[in-house]
């Protein structure tokens, strides 16, 4: 690829924070976001930042008694907008920031740290109650599926409606991120990304019997690969995060 006419990122605003931040979210139709991660000393920060005048204010900044990992805007309305998040003691908790000294909810979803979150429904696009889960797809009432990834590179889809195991496969290399294009649609892509540079897109509408879903994988960032996100404005579009502190869009 010629990098004299290749796509340029800019960045915009730089930030420096004073702990370790695992997770951001936007707050859906605001120009505002939610920064997650722990302390030097052990404890959860939660910091939320406001685009003001081409800077990032502070609007209110937390701190917990655990690290948090993850969080995420998926079943809550946008009326409410509420966070739900995990942290290192394996607490789920969602917090309303126009009072956010203590949670809406909380309860214990893991007897350790969560290390992933996702939510369906919130927006009422498509069909089903808003839902949680820790450790996601929605399509309609019939068809709500988990994708999870494990440290073995076994990548395992859950039919919730039947509670048992679609389909499984194995990467050879550790899963780190897992990621549907879409929540509110039938199964289309999943995005899996993994130790050793690697990331792997599947094809959730093309299966053989015998070897599974379609996929492609590709090698980016000369290290592991941490993240992958697609576009919310645009499903063809994703990018990755990488070890060497590198981002690279994809289409």
């Amino acid at each position: 690829m010629d990098t004299t006419d290749a796509p340029q990122v800019i960045e915009h605003i730089t930030k420096s924070v004073n702990y370790t931040p695992y997770d951001a979210r936007w707050i859906p139709c605001s120009a505002r976001f939610v920064s997650m991660g722990i302390h030097p000393r052990a404890t959860g920060a939660i910091n939320v930042f406001a685009l003001q005048q081409g800077e990032l204010k502070v609007v209110h900044e937390l701190e917990k008694q655990h690290g948090v990992k993850c969080g995420t805007f998926g079943a809550s309305s946008l009326d409410a907008r509420n966070l739900a998040m995990g942290d290192y003691a394996g607490v789920m908790s969602i917090y309303d920031f126009e009072k956010p000294e203590v949670p809406v909810y909380s309860a214990q979803a893991h007897k350790s740290i969560i290390n992933c979150i996702d939510g369906c429904g919130g927006l009422n696009i498509g069909y089903g109650a808003p839902e949680l889960a820790t450790g996601g797809n929605s399509f309609n009432d019939d068809e709500r599926c988990i994708a999870a990834g494990y440290d073995n590179g076994d990548i395992k889809l859950f039919d919730l409606r039947t509670n048992s195991m679609r389909w499984e496969t194995n990467v050879q290399n550790g899963v780190v991120g897992v990621q549907f294009d879409r929540k509110d649609i039938e199964m289309n892509k999943l995005l899996v990304t993994t130790l050793e540079s690697k990331f792997r897109m599947y094809d959730m509408r093309t299966f053989h019997p015998s070897k599974g879903y379609a996929f492609m994988s590709e090698k980016a960032h000369k290290s592991t690969v941490w993240q992958g996100r697609f576009m919310p404005q645009n499903r063809d579009l994703f990018m990755t995060g990488g070890g060497n502190g590198g981002f690279n869009l994809y289409k």
